[in-house]
Order: structure tokens, then sequence, then C-alpha cells
């Protein structure tokens, strides 16, 4: 007989329903096992005769949170998996895995980097400026997990960099975090959009090389970055460097 996967939708108090709208019930001899583990869930897919794959709605988004499959068949394969994990074998796969992820993610944030400092297209004159204010957004945007526009894989790497830089200089130079936006519909696209011309005319003046006061917020935002570490992603989403 064919495997059956079935896609349920999850809402709070743990009530599903399917894609037609209907509520379901969990049978009586299954359970549902949380996302987390990517090898449990690859074999638990290949395994159960049928299992639901278990969603949540966010806006317009749907993110997988889990399965629920006949009972006992996750405990089955997470002693399996329990056991393949202690041997040596593994273990110098997982430290090989590391390696190449250290390695990519090093070279994902010099092309990074280097494509800030290609939108920036400083004056000669500001040669440095321009350099230590790329490498001050690459080190907030670039690291695994943070969410910012620099994870994107939906746009070129030149247009995350754009939008990197106009997001960083939303929260470093302008008074956007503090600024009070009524929740009206397309106000804050609107505030955050008038805020990417400022900081594109302030970016302007540095690339015809034109006289820039030191205290300028350009300026300002890197001295005091100096003293921070990356941002976390613990804000709304419409209110930091997330697209």
């Amino acid at each position: 007989m064919d495997k059956q996967e079935t896609i349920v939708y999850e809402l709070k108090g743990l009530r599903r329903y399917s894609k037609d709208g209907h509520f379901v019930d969990l049978p009586a001899d299954w359970e549902f096992v949380p996302s987390g583990d990517p090898a449990l869930t690859r074999r638990l897919k290949a395994t159960a005769p049928d299992y639901w794959i278990v969603k949540r709605k966010v806006g317009n988004k749907e993110f997988g949170v889990g399965l629920c499959v006949p009972k006992g068949l996750a405990d089955g394969i997470t002693e399996q998996l329990k056991a393949e994990r202690e041997t040596p074998e593994y273990q110098r796969k997982l430290e090989a895995g590391r390696r190449r992820r250290e390695k990519e993610q090093e070279e994902y944030q010099e092309d990074f980097e280097q494509a800030v400092l290609q939108f920036l297209d400083f004056h000669s004159r500001y040669r440095e400026l321009a350099a230590k204010l790329a490498k001050t957004i690459t080190e907030f945007t670039t690291p695994v997990g943070s969410g910012t526009v620099a994870r994107t894989q939906r746009i070129p790497i030149e247009q995350r960099a754009r939008a990197a830089v106009i997001a960083w200089m939303r929260h470093n130079t302008t008074d956007y975090d503090h600024r009070y936006i009524p929740h009206v519909a397309g106000k804050r696209r609107e505030v955050r959009r008038d805020l990417a011309h400022e900081s594109l005319a302030l970016l302007e003046a540095y690339r015809r090389g034109d006289d820039v006061p030191a205290d300028c917020p350009l300026q300002r935002a890197l001295n005091v970055a100096k003293q921070e570490k990356p941002r976390k992603s613990n804000v709304p989403k419409d209110n930091g460097f997330w697209l």
C-alpha cells in the first residue's frame, strides 16, 4: 500500500485542521514528534506507513513544527540514531561538517563585505571609513541564524548588501528605533522608505568626496558600533534588518 503523507495545520491549544479547513483529531495510537532533529524526521518519513506533517501559519508563511506518527516509532529510531552518533566515524563526519561550514561562512563574509564596499563606492578620501563601515555591517548582519537580510538566498548578494546598508543606517543613523509610528496600514513601510532616501543622500556626500562634519550621524554610529555586539533578532521582523 502506498505511503500517505498528510499536511495539517496547528492552532494555539493544539487544535489541528486539514487543508480544507476541517478540524482533525490525532489517532489514539499516534503521537506528535516535534521538529528539531532532521535525521529523525527523515527516517520517520521513510519508515512510517502514514504520517502527518504539522505546520503553523504566520501571516502568509508556513513553518513545519513536527510530525504525527504511530506511537513507538520515534523511540526506536531515536535509539538507533543515538548509537550511530556515538561511533568514531560519526564524530569524524560531524567535525568535518563543522570545518566545512566554518570555511563557507568565512568565505561568505568576505564576499559580502566586498559587496557592501562596492555598494558604498566612497570617494578615495573616505576609503578607510568605507572599509570600517563595510566590516561593521558585515559583522552585524552575517552571523548564521541572525535572520537578517544578509542571510537570505532569495535575492542576489548585491541586493542583500544594499538592503543591509540601508537597514543598518536606519537603526544607527536615524531615530527609527525610538520613533512612534501609528498602526496604520502601510505607514511603517512609508517611514522606512523615507528614511532610506535620507540614508542614500548621506551616502552620496561620501561618494562625491564632500567635506562631511566629524559628528555626522554615520561617523557617530560607527564610533558607537565599536562597543556593541551584533544584535539578535529579538525585535519585530519589520523593525530590523529583516525583509
